[in-house]
């Protein structure tokens, strides 16, 4: 159980990664939160009584996503300055922050009670790098299975347009191309042929950013460091709106048993993706799914082929990896790329590079850790 202490050093831990990842004021907001809360609000006493594990509940970006809408509907013009990057004076800004958690109390509260849901379209980048690896091996349309859709922008992978330094893969006439930061060599040197036979997702509460309402929520959790996400979002939501994936409500877990226990059509490549949301399923749904996904390796054949894309944390580098795996075969995961978190540059890696001990490591231990997991990693 957190205590005080815990519960504010998670703001300095997100003013570090806000740090890394070339987000100053969002990384300010963090920093003056850890010293401006206080037992005055009813915000202030929930998150100093935090009973969970802050950073896991992604406690400090609930906060800074509600602040930020109050900006942007200009509610408060001290805090505005604030995010506008005027007042930048640490104590200024904490005794701004300390003020505006109090006066606007009734409005903040309620954005503690979920966590944010991105959901950032960027990231799709760095996970066609994953599926680019997966269709070069197999040569065949993919059947996709996203889990932790969020809003399901990601859903739209197989419409956004891609521009993988010098890469190009996707339709020429989508609205939206993604061109990141390409640190280093090109997947391919021709464009890129990527069928999809099918894209589903689930997600455990999902975000219908064809409400309004909903689609404020969404561009409230953009930090406003970024204006180019704020933009890109904006057309991703107008490519849902206009024709909306296939995005169900559910558990990850027993959807993706479900899914997987589906006839897979022969000529047809399973693929499970994922991104950031792992630490967020807890230890009994990822066993499940891991569990799932043993199950299904052992049916894998060169006919109907599975595998598994994801984008997760390393909590060392405080950047994100992209790890592929494949069946039939050995399947070893194999780290095929580092990212920002929110997909503004991607730098492949030498999968002969992959580090020992298996993919999402965390405090220097992987998540691989029994059995039936190190059977999965080929191990």
């Amino acid at each position: 159980m957190a205590d005080e202490a815990t519960n504010r050093g998670a703001f300095l831990i997100q003013h570090h990664y806000c740090t890394r990842m070339d987000a100053p004021i969002t990384a300010r907001l963090c920093q003056a939160l850890s010293t401006a809360l206080s037992r005055d609000s009813a915000v202030g006493r929930r998150v100093l009584d935090w009973a969970g594990e802050p950073t896991a509940d992604a406690l400090p970006l609930r906060l800074v996503g509600g602040l930020h809408a109050l900006h942007q509907a200009g509610a408060d013009p001290a805090l505005s300055r604030v995010f506008r990057g005027e007042t930048q004076g640490e104590s200024e800004v904490a005794q701004i922050i300390a003020q505006v958690i109090v006066t606007h109390d009734a409005a903040l509260l309620p954005w503690l009670d979920g966590p944010p849901q991105t959901n950032e379209p960027g990231r799709s980048a760095a996970l066609m790098t994953g599926i680019l690896q997966v269709a070069r091996t197999f040569g065949q349309p993919i059947e996709l299975l996203e889990i932790g859709s969020s809003a399901g922008l990601n859903l739209l992978i197989d419409r956004y347009r891609f521009d993988l330094g010098g890469t190009i893969v996707g339709p020429a006439e989508s609205p939206l191309t993604i061109r990141p930061e390409w640190r280093g060599d090109a997947p391919m040197q021709e464009p890129a042929d990527v069928r999809f036979a099918s894209v589903r997702g689930v997600d455990i509460q999902p975000v219908d950013v064809r409400d309004p309402a909903a689609a404020a929520r969404l561009a409230a959790y953009v930090w406003v460091d970024a204006p180019e996400r704020a933009a890109r979002l904006q057309t991703a939501v107008a490519m849902f709106a206009a024709d909306p994936p296939r995005l169900e409500q559910g558990d990850a877990a027993a959807w993706i048993e479900a899914r997987l226990a589906e006839p897979q059509p022969r000529g047809v490549t399973r693929v499970q993706m994922h991104s950031v949301v792992w630490q967020y399923l807890g230890a009994e749904r990822q066993g499940r799914i891991r569990a799932a996904m043993l199950a299904a390796a052992a049916r894998a054949d060169a006919d109907r082929p599975l595998a598994w894309v994801r984008m997760e944390p390393n909590k060392q580098s405080a950047v994100q990896e992209v790890w592929v795996q494949a069946w039939p075969g050995a399947a070893k995961p194999v780290r095929i790329a580092q990212t920002h978190a929110h997909g503004a540059w991607v730098a492949p890696t030498d999968p002969a590079d992959t580090p020992e001990g298996g993919d999402f490591v965390e405090g220097g231990a992987g998540y691989w850790a029994n059995e039936d997991t190190r059977r999965l990693a080929g191990a």
